[in-house]
């Protein structure tokens, strides 16, 4: 796992986005879906104490299972700036990623990879620090355009930066409002839409999503109770 350095600043922040946008790995297709072991990662913030709590799950990627689990808590040391939100999260999402003891597999995370304006979210910079596949499964599509896809589970459209596709409205359940998924690291745009649709069983999110959002959220309560 690479070393994680803060930056001193937003300008800085955007150098090392553009640095290590290089070392995204894009031709790969990453694991079968329903296969091995998929991890959510997700993080919660209390702004007025300047505490962020990250939490990793890691589950059976066909049973859905719980495998494993672990939370990290850390300080908000970077400023809230659109397109830098990773190094609000990324050393925290580490330590929660460090402290399972189980091979996470693939990663998905709460955000975007290549839909992103510089190509490089939180999906790509966890991806490539720590080497493991990554997709990323958004709740909105951040700044870019898409049709609405089709009403049934499944259905698509792409997500579009003029004429480059970043990544996909994909509908998880039938007549709910689509997410966004875009590739991290390692893994193909069919795969992450696979693997996204493989998790999302019975909601809208991936049960991965869920699962992490919920034990972050109750060891924030923890922590600043």
């Amino acid at each position: 796992m690479t070393t994680f350095r803060m930056p001193a600043d937003e300008a800085e922040a955007r150098a090392v986005q553009d640095a290590l946008r290089t070392r995204v790995v894009l031709d790969e297709p990453g694991p079968p879906p329903g296969t091995g072991r998929v991890t959510g990662v997700d993080v919660a913030y209390d702004d007025e104490r300047d505490v962020v709590v990250a939490a990793a799950v890691v589950l059976d990627a066909a049973t859905l299972d719980v495998v494993a689990e672990s939370t990290a808590r850390g300080r908000v040391t970077f400023p809230y700036v659109p397109g830098l939100l990773a190094f609000r999260e990324i050393p925290t999402v580490l330590a929660a990623l460090e402290a399972l003891p189980a091979d996470p597999g693939l990663v998905v995370c709460d955000g975007y990879g290549r839909a992103h304006p510089r190509r490089f979210g939180l999906a790509s910079h966890l991806g490539v620090l720590t080497g493991l596949p990554v997709i990323g499964v958004a709740k909105n599509p951040f700044t870019f355009r898409y049709r609405e896809p089709g009403p049934e589970r499944g259905d698509f459209s792409p997500l579009l930066d003029g004429d480059e596709e970043v990544g996909r409205a994909l509908r998880t359940q039938h007549a709910t409002k689509p997410v966004f998924v875009s590739v991290g690291h390692r893994t193909g745009l069919d795969n992450a839409c696979a693997h996204t649709l493989a998790l999302a069983r019975d909601f809208r999110q991936p049960e991965t999503t869920r699962r992490a959002d919920a034990l972050c959220r109750a060891a924030l309560r923890e922590a600043v109770a």
